[in-house]
């Protein structure tokens, strides 16, 4: 994943910081047994889901890869070691 990229994008960030103070929210209320409080929280982790990918369709998140990057790699990826080796 390292290789890729994965996870950081401005959308990404951002949809995984709103989901996680979501859940600090809700785990505190949990705590305290307030179910309202809890459920608020839940939302606020499914805020960040909808942020995150509201990002991403406006073009913050990470691009998808062209085909002409693609093609390569399952080519070099479907060689046998055997004829590598020769």
């Amino acid at each position: 994943m390292a290789g890729s990229s994965h996870g950081h994008t401005p959308a990404a960030w951002t949809g995984v910081t709103i989901a996680f103070i979501g859940f600090c929210i809700a785990g505190v209320f949990m705590v305290a047994a307030n179910p309202l409080g809890f459920w608020a929280g839940m939302g606020v982790v499914i805020l960040g889901g909808v942020v995150g990918t509201a990002m991403k369709a406006a073009g913050m998140g990470q691009p998808k890869e062209s085909p002409v990057r693609v093609q390569p790699r399952e080519t070099a990826a479907a060689v046998p070691a055997e004829s590598v080796a020769s």
